[in-house]
């Protein structure tokens, strides 16, 4: 009888054990749709959900404003941050990259542009998303050479001036872009069509995104599972699934998705 309550003692403290490393993590995540979407949608959340569920825990996404929800980590909020730029110092331990957005350039199918590198928008009108010159590497250079050229937080205003025809060409993710574009069709009383056929061109390298997470132990279990995940086509999938929505307009570009 002892030896039977001894192992039912040891049974119950590997389970007490195996329980207490499950946690219910909270991660800030910014306003990027489709990456993050109400309820715990989007390609972004999907991928960060599968692979800390792969570790025996859930997660719960609060959305910020983008930038935002990182100030907001600092600040002590939360248990990890989404989309935090490879090598941006910010507090916790830094996961293993896990996702790459691509930016480039999105413009009318019938406008009869083919855009292959920066120099083929000289002399024309472009909207890049906010801080673009300052994130994307060599944009800067080419500004000057654009007949006009302007950035906007509102992305969705970047959809609107490329089918209002005020602007020739759009800078920046491919996907967020094509998301914005099929908000636009659900709208009525518009100016101009929002059904016309978009072209995407990923003529900038993609961008590497890291989590942080204020425990380290929390860190170390996602690069293990996403390996585990990444290793058995599980991410691939994911990121397939979304580019699948999109097809229409990201064609191959994606990713190579």
């Amino acid at each position: 009888m002892k030896n039977l309550s001894f192992i039912a003692v040891g049974v119950l403290a590997v389970v007490a054990a195996g329980s207490a490393q499950a946690d219910d993590i909270k991660v800030l995540a910014g306003n990027l749709p489709p990456m993050f979407l109400d309820g715990g949608k989007g390609r972004e959340a999907e991928i960060i959900t599968a692979v800390m569920e792969k570790c025996g825990h859930t997660v719960s996404f609060e959305i910020q404003p983008f930038t935002r929800h990182w100030e907001t980590y600092k600040s002590g909020d939360g248990d990890a941050v989404a989309t935090v730029p490879q090598g941006m110092p910010i507090d916790g331990t830094a996961s293993d990259v896990y996702i790459h957005y691509q930016n480039g350039v999105s413009f009318l199918s019938d406008s009869g542009a083919s855009y292959t590198g920066l120099g083929d928008l000289a002399g024309k009108k472009v909207i890049g998303f906010k801080g673009a010159e300052s994130i994307i590497p060599g944009l800067a250079d080419h500004t000057g050479s654009f007949a006009d050229y302007r950035e906007v937080t509102d992305q969705i205003t970047q959809s609107r001036s490329l089918f209002g025809g005020r602007v020739d060409a759009i800078i920046g993710d491919g996907m967020l872009f094509a998301e914005y574009n099929q908000q636009l069709r659900g709208q009525s009383d518009l100016r101009f069509d929002p059904n016309q056929s978009v072209t995407f061109k990923a003529v900038f390298a993609s961008s590497p995104y890291t989590m942080a997470f204020r425990n380290a132990a929390h860190a170390e279990d996602f690069n293990r599972c996403f390996k585990e995940l990444d290793a058995d086509g599980t991410i691939a999938g994911i990121n397939t699934a979304w580019v699948d929505k999109y097809r229409d307009s990201l064609g191959e570009s994606y990713l190579g998705y």
